[in-house]
């Protein structure tokens, strides 16, 4: 079993129950799958780019990769419906926990002036986008066999009812998130009750006008 999948099951399920207030363990959310996208418009110009990045992905994931169609036409880049122009894999059960442990404890911290993942990256439902520039810091890939360098678009699907459950989810799991969008959003925090507590100032203020305006009429 993989090492963060066994850790997931006996130590964060009981940690993140307690935390998210979940009633039981199966309510906890879990990672699902792992989707990666590569997008290949140079096909166009370049035939042999499906080909050698398909074989460059099927060594990355250890899964045979699906080819993508264009489902519109883009008349500027002579893309018509049908063009084969991306590959995808989807990652689940253990080859998902390997992958994803490959990435945040292997992956990440290759890539160059490595400041951490932002924390803004979530789709509003738990599930968090990551785009890697440069596919070659992926261990597996020799830079100097390949012909060009390409981009993967990682997608990292939860269980999670929301973007806080999945933000608190991916932090216990390792994810190296940024302590800058970190300090961000604690400002933000802090800026959202400065306002409340002014709001509320203002609020009780014109109930107390309202108040003495009522006892003055009563005086007269």
């Amino acid at each position: 079993m993989n090492r963060l999948k066994e850790k997931y099951k006996k130590e964060i399920i009981k940690k993140l129950k307690k935390e998210l207030g979940k009633s039981n363990d199966f309510a906890v959310p879990n990672l699902k799958k792992i989707v990666i996208n590569v997008g290949l418009g140079e096909v166009i110009n370049n035939s042999q780019a499906l080909e050698t990045m398909s074989e460059d992905l099927k060594t990355i994931t250890a899964q045979k990769p699906l080819v993508t169609k264009a489902r519109k036409a883009i008349s500027n880049f002579d893309i018509r419906p049908g063009l084969e122009i991306g590959l995808k894999v989807t990652l689940r059960r253990d080859r998902m926990w390997d992958f994803f442990d490959k990435l945040i404890s292997i992956i990440l911290p290759r890539i160059k002036d490595f400041r951490g993942v932002s924390r803004s990256a979530f789709d509003g439902f738990g599930n968090y986008s990551l785009g890697i520039k440069d596919h070659t810091v992926f261990p597996e890939i020799d830079p100097n066999k390949i012909e060009k360098i390409r981009s993967l678009q990682v997608n990292i699907v939860t269980t999670a009812e929301n973007d806080k459950e999945g933000l608190k989810l991916l932090e216990v799991l390792g994810m190296p998130f940024s302590k800058e969008d970190e300090a961000k959003l604690f400002e933000k925090m802090k800026d959202s009750m400065k306002k409340e507590k002014k709001e509320l100032a203002k609020m009780k203020a014109e109930r107390m006008s309202e108040g003495k305006g009522i006892e003055t009429r009563r005086t007269n």
